[in-house]
Order: structure tokens, then sequence, then C-alpha cells
């Protein structure tokens, strides 16, 4: 058995034809006004963040994984809100935590 970097199956991760299962989390997003580009939780702690990230649920803004805090991560723990998007320009890159991959 082949195993991903989480530990999980492969086989266990993809449709017959080998592609990642669909994500049907982003077909089920409100539209949301994003909060102002700053991590509140690391601003209280004095903490910097690497990048942010916005869930695209709510509109809340967080420091993604790679920063110190993980608040973002944090924040789908608390809420089940299930996609994130970074937080910069032009950027197209979403995280589904559910599906644990890019969407």
């Amino acid at each position: 058995m082949t195993l991903d970097a989480q530990g999980m199956a492969a086989t266990d991760r993809v449709d017959m034809n080998g592609q990642a299962p669909r994500c049907d989390h982003i077909h089920q997003l409100p539209q949301v006004r994003y909060g102002p580009p700053e991590c509140k939780e690391c601003l209280a702690l004095d903490q910097t963040w690497t990048r942010l990230l916005v869930c695209l649920t709510c509109g809340w803004v967080a420091c993604s994984d790679d920063s110190q805090g993980g608040h973002a991560k944090a924040h789908y723990q608390e809420t089940d809100h299930p996609v994130a998007a970074a937080l910069a320009p032009r950027s197209t890159w979403r995280w589904c935590y559910v599906h644990r991959r890019t969407v």
C-alpha cells in the first residue's frame, strides 16, 4: 500500500481515474468581505506571520500553517469552515482543510 505524507492510503484519496476527489466545498461558499490584512491573534501575542490566509466562508484573516501561530488552521478547527485562500494579490491558491489539499 502506498501512503501519502499524512499517512493516508493513496488509494483512499483518488478516484478510479487517478484524479483527486472533487471538492464540493468551493461551490458552497458565500460571497464574503475579507477582514483587514493582519492576523489579530499574532498581533495580540506580538508574533509575526509568514503569510496570511482568508476564510472563504466568513472572511476571517489569519496566519498560515507555516507561520508561528498557525491561526488559520485553528480557525478551521473551531468553526469547521472548510476553505481558505491566500491573501495575496492575484493569488488563486485555495486550501480545503477537509480534504487536506489545494482546490
